[in-house]
C-alpha cells in the first residue's frame, strides 16, 4: 500500500480503538485455539513417540510372541544357531513403584547385547558403572534423572515395584542423565534391569516379551521367519505405524472442533470491517470525489483489515502457546484413557503449526473483508448521502443470500451421501450445512422481528415497538451479528445433545454390561495396556471369601490380527463366562437370544461394533483370522455386540476355547457375583484384606460404573473447553456489532435525547434491542444445533470411531442454549447502552 493509504488506515484504526480492539481479539481467540489444539496433538503424538523410540532403539525388526511371550532359549538359537549377532532380548511390562500414581514401564535388558539399540545404554552417555551393577547386583535397576526426582529417589535407594501382583523390592544402582530434552522426555517413564531381574519382578521366569533385531535391508528373512516356533511373528517396525491411526480420527475431530471457533470468527471480522465501511460511507464519498481511484479504496479498507489481522494472529500465537499448556493435559488424558498411556513434560511448538495459525489468521482475516472492501470501491459519490441504500442493497441481496444457504445445506446433505466415508468430506458437509444454515438469518430475522413487533408492543410499549423496528432498518449490521452469535450457540446446542446422548447410550450399556456386584481389576488403566498379568491364584483367593458365589475370570490381551496389517493388533477378552448374560444387547446376531454363550463355548466369537466397523466384519464376511500360541487361527464370528471401553474394539472368546490355543496361565480382572443378602461392602473389606500384597483394586458395581463415567467426563473436556471459547469469539461479535451500532446512531439517538426521551429509556430500547437479538439467536440456533447433532452422532462419531449412540433430546441443552444466547447478548449489551445514556445531544446531533 502506499504511504498515505496506510497513514489513513492506522488514523481510522486509532480513532475506532475500541472496535479495532474486539477486531484483534476475535482473530486472536479463533487463530489461538487452533494453534493450541495443534500443539496439544504435536506434544501428546511427540511424547508417545519418544516413548516409543527410547524401547524400541534402533532396532529394525522384532520378534513378538503371544500374550505369555516367548521362552529365553530363542534369544540364544538366534544368536548361536542363525548367527544374528545383532539382537536383544527384552522383557517389559507396565508397573507401578508404590507412593507413586504414575504408569510407568519396566524393561528387562541384556546390558551385553544393548549397544547397538539403545543409545543411552551403550554409546557412554550411561553409567557404565550402574550397567556393571545391574548384572552383578540381583534386584538392581536404574531410571533417568528426572524419573528420580519426581519419585524422590537417590542413589542406592529402595524401591517397591507392582505389576498388578506383589510388590517386589529393587535397588536403584544407577541414574541416567539425558543428553537434551527429547532424550529426557523419552526415558521419563522407564526403569531399566537386567532381564533376570525383571523375570522376578513379574514372575516371569524363562519368558521374553519380545527380542529386537537390526538386519541388513537387503537380508533375506524368509529363512528367519521359517525358522520360528508356531506363535511368534517377525514384525518390520519401520512399517508400524498402527499406534498412528489409533489417533487420527481423535485429533481430527479436534482440529474440526477447533476450526468452528474461527467459523464464528469470520462473522466477527466480516461485521466489523461492513461497520467500518458504513461509518465511513460519507468519507469514502468524499474520497471519490475528490479523484481516489477504486483500487485505492480497496486497498485502504482491505489494508486495515490485514493490520488488524495481522496483530490478532500475532496476539493468537501467543494466545496459542498459552490455551496449548492447558489443552495438552487434557488431551494427553484423553489419548492415556483411551489408547495408550502419554506422560507429557513439556509442550512441544513446531514451527509448521505457527505458520498454520498465521495463514488462517491472515487468510481469513483478508477473506471476510473482501466482501465489504469491494463493496466500498461501489461507494458513488453522488449517493453517499443516501443512509438508506446500504440497507436497501441488503434487502435485494435477501433471496441470494437465502438461495446460497439452500445451496451449501443441498451440498452438504449430498457430501454426506457419498459412499466415501472420508471424515473431511464429513466435517466438510458439517461446515456447509452450518455456513448455509446462517445465510437463513437475515431473512429469518425480518421475519421474527415482524411477527415479534405486537408482542413486543403489549410488553414493552413505545419501546417495544421501536426496538424491532431499528434492528429491522439495520438488518444488514444485526444479521451478521444475529448470526455469529447463532452458529455459536447451535454448536453449544449440536456438541451438547451429541455429549448428552452418547453419555446416556454409555450409562445405559454400563448397566447392562455389568452384571457382577463386585470387581478386583488392576489399577492401572487396562484400555491401554491389555496385557496386565494377573496371578490365578487371586480366583482361589476371592471364591474362599464369605458371600461370594460365582466367580468369573476375564484375560485382556493384545494378539495379532494377519488379515489387518495395518490396524493395531486385535484386543482379546477371554472370560470364564459373559457377566453380561441375556442382558447383553446385539447389532447383530446369528444365535437365538439368549444362546450367544453356548456359541462362544462351542469355540466361535462375537466381536464389538468399533472392530466390526474397523474391519469390515458383517453377517456375510463373518470370520476373523488371530494369531496364537499354535500359528494362525481362524474364528467365526456369530455376533457383533455393542461396547463403548474402546473404540478399537475387542474379541471375545471363551476361556476354556482361549487356553486351547494360549499358553497363558494369567487372568486380568474378576467379576463377583455374591449370593444373596450378602452386604457388598462386607466382602470388598474381606477382599482388600486378603490382597493387600497385590496391587489391585476391589469395588462395586458403582463405583465401577461411575469410574467409567468420570473416564467419559475427562474425554470431553477439551470438547467443552472449544465450546466456550466458540462462545467467547460470538460475544465479542455481539459486542462488536453494538458498538458500531452505537456509533452508526449517534445523531438517530441524539435526536431521541432532544426530543424528550430519557436517559433510562434510551438505555431500555438499547438493552431491548439486543435482547431480541439474542433471543433470536437462541431460536434459530434449535434446529440448527439439532441437525448438528444428528450429523455428530449418526455420521462423524460413526465414522470415527465406529460407535453407534441414541439420539436423545435434553430440553434441560436446549434452555441453557437459549439463556447463553440471551445473557451473552444482554451482556454485550450494556456497555454500549451505558454510553449511549450518557449520551448528550448537542454533541450527537452535530455533524462530523
Amino acid at each position: 500500500m502506499r504511504p498515505v493509504i496506510v497513514r489513513l488506515a492506522l488514523r481510522h484504526i486509532s480513532r475506532r480503538f475500541l472496535q479495532s480492539a474486539l477486531f484483534v481479539l476475535g482473530v486472536a481467540l479463533g487463530v489461538g485455539v487452533v494453534i493450541a489444539i495443534d500443539i496439544a496433538n504435536d506434544s501428546a503424538s511427540r511424547a508417545f513417540a519418544l516413548s516409543t523410540e527410547s524401547v524400541t532403539g534402533r532396532a529394525s525388526h522384532q520378534i513378538v510372541g503371544g500374550p505369555n511371550g516367548m521362552p529365553s532359549d530363542l534369544y540364544a538359537t538366534l544368536r548361536l544357531d542363525l548367527g544374528i549377532r545383532t539382537s536383544a532380548p527384552i522383557l517389559t511390562e507396565p508397573v507401578r513403584v508404590a507412593g507413586s500414581q504414575q504408569v510407568l514401564r519396566l524393561m528387562g535388558v541384556d546390558p551385553f547385547a544393548e549397544p547397538p539399540f539403545r543409545p543411552y545404554l551403550g554409546d557412554g552417555s550411561g553409567d557404565f558403572n550402574a550397567l556393571s551393577r545391574l548384572i552383578a547386583e540381583p534386584g538392581s535397576v536404574v531410571v533417568s534423572d528426572s524419573l528420580a526426582q519426581r519419585l524422590g529417589l537417590a542413589l542406592n535407594d529402595t524401591l517397591r515395584i507392582s505389576a498388578a501382583g506383589p510388590y517386589s523390592q529393587a535397588r536403584l544402582v544407577g541414574i541416567l542423565q539425558a543428553e537434551n530434552q527429547s532424550s529426557q522426555q523419552a526415558l521419563d517413564d522407564l526403569i531399566i534391569s537386567d532381564i533376570a531381574t525383571a523375570q522376578e519382578i513379574l514372575e516371569r521366569a524363562g519368558r521374553l516379551t519380545r527380542i529386537d533385531l537390526i538386519l541388513d535391508p537387503d537380508s533375506d528373512i524368509s529363512a528367519l521367519e521359517a525358522a520360528l516356533p508356531a506363535g511368534l511373528t517377525l514384525v518390520d517396525v519401520k512399517r508400524e505405524n498402527a499406534l498412528d491411526q489409533m489417533i487420527d480420527a481423535f485429533e481430527i475431530n479436534l482440529q474440526a472442533m477447533s476450526l468452528l471457533a474461527l467459523v464464528v470468527g469470520l462473522f466477527l471480522i466480516y461485521n466489523t470491517v461492513t461497520f467500518s465501511v458504513v461509518q465511513r460511507r460519507q468519507v469514502i464519498g468524499i474520497l471519490r470525489s475528490l479523484g481516489t481511484t477504486k483500487g485505492q479504496i480497496f486497498a485502504l479498507i482491505l489494508g486495515e483489515a490485514l493490520m488488524l489481522g495481522a496483530l490478532g494472529t500475532l496476539l493468537g500465537m501467543g494466545l496459542g502457546i498459552l490455551f496449548g499448556r492447558g489443552a495438552v493435559a487434557l488431551v494427553a488424558q484423553t489419548i492415556s484413557d483411551l489408547y495408550f498411556t502419554v506422560n507429557v513434560q513439556r509442550i512441544t511448538v513446531a514451527p509448521l503449526t505457527l505458520f498454520k495459525g498465521a495463514f488462517i489468521g491472515l487468510g481469513a482475516s483478508v477473506a471476510a473483508a473482501a466482501l465489504p472492501s469491494f463493496d466500498a470501491t461501489r461507494t458513488a459519490p453522488a449517493g453517499v448521502m443516501r443512509r438508506s441504500s446500504e440497507e436497501e442493497q441488503t434487502r435485494r441481496l435477501l433471496p441470494h443470500l437465502t438461495l446460497l444457504g439452500i445451496a451449501l445445506n443441498l451440498a452438504g446433505l449430498a457430501l454426506l451421501l457419498l459412499p466415501d466415508e472420508s471424515l473431511f468430506f464429513s466435517f466438510a458437509a458439517l461446515f456447509a450445512i452450518l455456513v448455509g444454515s446462517a445465510l437463513f438469518t437475515p431473512l429469518a430475522l425480518l421475519l421474527m422481528l415482524r411477527l415479534l413487533l405486537p408482542l413486543s408492543g403489549r410488553c414493552f410499549g413505545v419501546l417495544g415497538r421501536m426496538a424491532p423496528r431499528a434492528l429491522t432498518r439495520s438488518l444488514s449490521r444485526t444479521a451478521v451479528a444475529v448470526a455469529a452469535l447463532t452458529v455459536a450457540v447451535s454448536v453449544i446446542i449440536g456438541i451438547g445433545a451429541m455429549i448428552g446422548s452418547f453419555r446416556s447410550t454409555v450409562a445405559d450399556w454400563l448397566n447392562t454390561s455389568f452384571g457382577a456386584q463386585v470387581f478386583v481389576s488392576p489399577r492401572m488403566p487396562t484400555s491401554n495396556n491389555p496385557s496386565i498379568d494377573v496371578d490365578a491364584a487371586v480366583i482361589d483367593i476371592a471364591r474362599a471369601v464369605d458371600g461370594v458365589g460365582t466367580v468369573a475370570s476375564v484375560r485382556s490381551v493384545s494378539v495379532g490380527a494377519p488379515d489387518y496389517p495395518t490396524l493395531p493388533r486385535a484386543n482379546l477378552l477371554a472370560s470364564d463366562f459373559d457377566i453380561a448374560g441375556h442382558e447383553r444387547r446385539f447389532k447383530w446376531s446369528r444365535v437365538p437370544a439368549g444362546g450367544h454363550q453356548a456359541a462362544l463355548d462351542a469355540g466361535q466369537v462375537m466381536v464389538s461394533e468399533p472392530f466390526a466397523f474397523r474391519r469390515g466384519i458383517t453377517e456375510t464376511q463373518n470370520s476373523i483370522t488371530l494369531s496364537t500360541d499354535r500359528g494362525a487361527q481362524r474364528f467365526e464370528v456369530f455376533g457383533v455386540y455393542y461396547d463403548y471401553s474402546t473404540d478399537q474394539g475387542s474379541v471375545h472368546m471363551a476361556r476354556a476355547v482361549y487356553d486351547r490355543h494360549f499358553d497363558d496361565p494369567f487372568i486380568t480382572s474378576l467379576g463377583l457375583m455374591l449370593e444373596p443378602g450378602t452386604d457388598a461392602a462386607a466382602v470388598i473389606a474381606a477382599l482388600q484384606g486378603q490382597l493387600q500384597n497385590f496391587d489391585l483394586i476391589v469395588q462395586d458395581n458403582a463405583s465401577l460404573r461411575r469410574g467409567a463415567l468420570e473416564v467419559f467426563d475427562r474425554t470431553f473436556a477439551i470438547t467443552i473447553a472449544l465450546r466456550l471459547l466458540t462462545t467467547a469469539v460470538a460475544f465479542i461479535g455481539i459486542l462488536s456489532a453494538l458498538m458500531a451500532l452505537q456509533l452508526e446512531h449517534q445523531r438517530e439517538y441524539g435526536l431521541m435525547r432532544a426530543t424528550g426521551m430519557t436517559a433510562g429509556q434510551l438505555t431500555r430500547f438499547t438493552l431491548l434491542q439486543t435482547g431480541l437479538m439474542g433471543m433470536i439467536a437462541g431460536i434459530l440456533a434449535l434446529p440448527i444445533g439439532i441437525v448438528m447433532s444428528l450429523v455428530l452422532i449418526y455420521v462423524i462419531n460413526l465414522r470415527s470411531f465406529g460407535w453407534s449412540m441414541q439420539f436423545l433430546l435434553l430440553p434441560g441443552e436446549f434452555a441453557e442454549a437459549f439463556l447463553v444466547a440471551l445473557l451473552a447478548a444482554l451482556l454485550a449489551g450494556l456497555y454500549p447502552a451505558l454510553r449511549i445514556a450518557r449520551l448528550k445531544p448537542a454533541a450527537a446531533l452535530r455533524s462530523e
